[in-house]
């Protein structure tokens, strides 16, 4: 099976019969630094994947001809690749079939470019925690490893320690590292207090518990420029928070 080149940018596969929706991704994608190739059809699957294996296939199921789930098989059995099934398929079945056969994750259309993004980023960070730690032990031993950039930070998961954009060390606590680590691995994901406190706390929140909401505080004051008009991390109104830097693996 051939496996992702750690060294270069991420290669993605846009499969989909539609052209409007392969120039979407496409222009997309690239304008975020990745290499992306399209094919309209199982054939131009099975082309692309010779001439230059991607490191994720974007994948429509209803293709002309081979269909989607076909096809979902047959890139598991002879690459070693992330799936992301992209489709107006969205039936819970639908998603249960395809996750199944392979895919990494399922994405029913119509979707937001944001929320494709986050998913391509998700699915590549997991394939390459686990393309680090073959040689070398676990995907938990990769992670422990790995450092994180957002906006000009720099975050160290096995020492727990956060540099800012001059270099300077900001000391955080336990539980403001906890909350950071939390966002900086769900980027663009809105995440409720109730979500935050049972990821940090292992806990449901009561009715009037406002925890998350002095944490949040406390990091803001820690990572923004002026915490009361915060940019890394939003307040959406009767939802939660979301972390809207990019994030990038060191």
């Amino acid at each position: 099976m051939e496996h992702m080149n750690l060294s270069e940018p991420f290669r993605i596969l846009v499969v989909d019969d539609t052209p409007e929706i392969r120039d979407l991704i496409e222009t997309y994608l690239s304008s975020e630094g990745y290499r992306v190739a399209t094919a309209e059809s199982g054939i131009g699957l099975r082309d692309a994947m010779k001439r230059e294996p991607a490191d994720l296939v974007l994948l429509d199921l209803g293709l002309p001809g081979e269909d989607g789930l076909s096809l979902t098989r047959f890139v598991r059995e002879h690459y070693d690749v992330g799936i992301i099934i992209v489709t107006g398929k969205g039936e819970p079945l639908d998603r249960v079939i395809g996750l199944e056969v392979g895919a990494d994750d399922y994405l029913a259309k119509p979707f937001e470019l944001r929320e494709l993004l986050a998913r391509v980023r998700s699915v590549l960070r997991r394939a390459r925690r686990v393309a680090q730690a073959a040689p070398a032990g676990t995907v938990a031993e990769a992670e422990a490893q790995d450092g994180l950039a957002f906006a000009g930070w720099r975050l160290e998961l096995r020492s727990r320690r956060l540099f800012a954009p001059d270099g300077a060390e900001v000391v955080l606590s336990t539980g403001e590292f906890t909350l950071l680590n939390i966002f900086v691995h769900r980027p663009n994901h809105v995440l409720s207090r109730d979500a935050l406190i049972e990821l940090i706390h292992n806990r449901r929140a009561g009715p009037f518990d406002r925890s998350i909401d002095v944490q949040v505080g406390r990091l803001r004051r820690k990572i923004e420029a002026d915490p009361e008009k915060p940019v890394l991390i939003k307040s959406v109104r009767g939802a939660g928070y979301v972390f809207t830097a990019s994030v990038e693996h060191l």
